[in-house]
Formats: C-alpha cells, sequence, structure tokens
C-alpha cells in the first residue's frame, strides 16, 4: 500500500512538472520576439495574414490558445509543421527513436566503462588506474563536445578516412548493422563525454564510502574473500545510490544530443529542435519540448520507484 501511495505522489508531481512545462513554452514561444505572429506579419499579404491568423487561432487571446492547444495536445495533435506541413507528431517520434538508439549504445558504453574504471579507481585508490579515471573524467568536463567532435571528424574521417563523418546509414546502401554501428561510434563517443565522467565518479566515491562502512569489516572478519566482499557486500551497496543518478543522465543525454545530432548530422530529436529553432517552426518546437520533458518525468519516475523497491527506506519516510 505504501508503494502505491509513493508511485502515485511521484506521478502527480511529474504530472505537475509537465503541465508547467507547457505553460512556460507557449508562453516563451508566443510572446517571444519573431514568435508565430511575426511570423505571418513576414511572410504574407495582410488577407493571407488574416485568414491564417483565424485558420491557426492567432486571432484568440492568450489564456484561450493555450487551452485549444492543451487539449489538442492531450489527444496527440500538436499541429503541422510550418515548414514542411507535415503532421507534428508523427516526425518528431521518428526522430525520437533515432536519438533512442543513439542515447541506448551512449548509456550502455558509459555505464560499462563508468562502473569498471570507477570500480578499480575505487579499490586501486592512488594507484596509475586511479590517476587515469581522474584524468579521463577531467577531460570529459573540460573539453567542449562540439569542438572535440569536429576534431574526431577532421582527424576519423576526413585525414584517415576510417569513419563516416555523419547521418545514420550511407546514402543509397542497403540495411546493414554494421553499417549502422559505423555511423553510431563517433556520435554516441562524443556524448559519452556529457555523462561518463559522472557515472565514474559518482560509483568511486560511493564505493570507496561503502568500503570504510562497519558492514565491510564484519564481512571480512567472518571470513570472506575479497571478492566476494567487493560483488556480494560493497559494490551491491554502492550502486544504491548510483541508481538515483540514472535519472539526472537521461535529461543529460538529451541535452547532449542537441550537439552530437547537429555535429554529426544525426537524424534524431536533437537535430529536429535546432532545424525547427531556426526555421521558426512553433508546432515542432512546442512537441519536442513537450515529448522531451515526458521523456524525463517518466525516467525519474520508473527511477524513483526503483530506488524505493531497493531502499525501502524511501518509501516509508515518503509515506
Amino acid at each position: 500500500m505504501a508503494s502505491l501511495r509513493y508511485a502515485g505522489r511521484r506521478l502527480l508531481q511529474g504530472l505537475v512538472v509537465l503541465w508547467v512545462i507547457t505553460v512556460v513554452t507557449f508562453l516563451l514561444v508566443n510572446l517571444a520576439p519573431g514568435g508565430p505572429g511575426a511570423v505571418m506579419r513576414m511572410e504574407t499579404t495582410a488577407e493571407q495574414r488574416e485568414a491564417l491568423m483565424r485558420q491557426l487561432g492567432l486571432d484568440q487571446p492568450l489564456p484561450v490558445r493555450y487551452v485549444r492547444w492543451l487539449g489538442d495536445a492531450l489527444q496527440g495533435d500538436f499541429g503541422q509543421s510550418m515548414n514542411s506541413r507535415e503532421p507534428v507528431m508523427p516526425l518528431v517520434l521518428e526522430r525520437l527513436g533515432n536519438t533512442a538508439v543513439l542515447a541506448a549504445a551512449t548509456l550502455a558504453l558509459s555505464l560499462a566503462v563508468g562502473l569498471a574504471l570507477g570500480v578499480a579507481a575505487a579499490l586501486r585508490r592512488g594507484s596509475w588506474i586511479d590517476h587515469a579515471a581522474t584524468l579521463i573524467s577531467t577531460f570529459g568536463v573540460s573539453v567542449p563536445d562540439f569542438w572535440f567532435g569536429i576534431l574526431l571528424i577532421m582527424a576519423l574521417s576526413v585525414r584517415w578516412n576510417l569513419l563516416p563523418s555523419g547521418g545514420m546509414a550511407t546514402v543509397g546502401a542497403e540495411f546493414s548493422l554494421a553499417d549502422r554501428l559505423v555511423h553510431l561510434i563517433m556520435p554516441s563517443f562524443v556524448l559519452m563525454l556529457v555523462i561518463l565522467p559522472n557515472i565514474l565518479r559518482f560509483v568511486r566515491s560511493s564505493l570507496l564510502e561503502v568500503l570504510h562502512q562497519d558492514f565491510i569489516r564484519t564481512a571480512r572478519a567472518k571470513g570472506a574473500g575479497p571478492a566476494r566482499v567487493i560483488l556480494a557486500h560493497a559494490l551491491r551497496n554502492a550502486m544504491i545510490p548510483v541508481l538515483t543518478m540514472l535519472g539526472l543522465l537521461i535529461p543529460a543525454l538529451l541535452g547532449g544530443s542537441v550537439i552530437a545530432e547537429s555535429v554529426f548530422a544525426w537524424p534524431g530529436m536533437g537535430r529536429l529542435a535546432v532545424e525547427a529553432a531556426m526555421g521558426r517552426d512553433y508546432p515542432v518546437i512546442m512537441a519536442v519540448t513537450v515529448v522531451a520533458g515526458v521523456v524525463v518525468v517518466i525516467t525519474n519516475l520508473v527511477v524513483d520507484l526503483a530506488y524505493s523497491l531497493v531502499d525501502p527506506r524511501i518509501r516509508h519516510a515518503a509515506g
């Protein structure tokens, strides 16, 4: 029962956050200089503008327009793109799938490398592995993503012709998993810079803290071997706070995908957001923002529920 109450409370909070996101984004889009009304004045005659304003509902007061937009959005209708005249939602969902592929590959690689290096650095504190992990973490935080991506293209694509410079697949070629994986290497590697430093440092600090707890000394006193102490006791408990960090990685991945997808011409939602902003395609901007918000809220809800199952103290404290 406590779990259901906790899940319901977290879901309600997520819905409130989503509503706030829609209100803020709608106001920014409609009140900012160069909004939909300004676009109409730039590209149409007076008669055409008046007809389009009525068609798009721009002649209505702002609260009325928001209620109409929200009602349509709740039914999955975000209107048509102002540039391509395509329905917005299928376009955004298609791009979201491409972003999900990039984010999943990046997250899997980052977790594998971050966990391995973080554990090794904690167990060999002060060794060359620890220093290497610190260097990698500092490099990831310090180097701009777009600059590193451009360097990779210049070195691996232009100079040595080892990897494709961009896109999701070779143009005109038949579908090939190997071809897709090759195109995935550089953008996922650049996107790793966004989240790998946080994973590495968090795993290292959590494991170091756990290794000094009383139950670790008790396990060793009972004759547990080093491998059992690390895997069954220390690492298992160190991963509990690491789980909470996963909820923060998804917004970081979505933000980083804007840069990675733009640099490598990856046809994802981040690149779509940039194209929509440059082309003043406001229905697409609204849809991308809402979809990104839904992804973040759902991810955080799943992480919170998983954390409450792993550590019941959170659930009971919230209840």
